[in-house]
């Protein structure tokens, strides 16, 4: 098979597998360097190019013309960041960003949460940002409980 048909083949299943559901994600670096390390795994195996031959994460981008897979989940979520932000006030997940639990967090380094990952630059959409991050992550605390106990 060739190369670039071997490139797209990766490019609709893979990637678009890796992604999945990557907007609410909250990326830690380990999980990072595994989605980074799959995805360098099959441009080395596309290209014929093993460890022992030392070729550089970046030469081997340039080579493919493939952009870091972590770059892409980051600016994917900036994009949803955006999209919920100029949705009507009525819409289910603009209410969940905007929701701020009741009570305390537990003690100790508190978890990274989804907003935590997001330069502000305008201060003025800070709050109204921060609301939209707290309904983001009752909507995941909610999938996950779905998907965990079947409810």
């Amino acid at each position: 098979m060739n190369k670039e048909t071997q490139l797209r083949i990766h490019n609709i299943t893979a990637k678009a597998a890796l992604k999945f559901g990557s907007e609410a994600w909250v990326l830690k670096k380990r999980e990072e360097q595994r989605l980074e390390a799959a995805q360098m795994k099959f441009l080395r195996h596309l290209l014929g190019i093993t460890k022992i031959d030392k070729e550089k994460n970046q030469c081997i981008r340039e080579k493919t013309g493939a952009q870091n897979i972590v770059k892409e989940i980051k600016q994917y979520q900036e994009k949803w960041l955006q999209h919920i932000q100029r949705m009507d006030t009525n819409r289910i997940p603009k209410q969940t960003l905007q929701y701020k639990p009741k009570g305390r967090r537990h003690i100790g380094r508190p978890s990274k949460r989804w907003r935590d990952q997001f330069h502000f630059e305008d201060t003025r959409n800070r709050n109204q940002t921060y609301s939209f991050l707290n309904m983001m992550m009752m909507i995941c605390s909610v999938m996950f409980l779905i998907m965990v106990r079947g409810l």
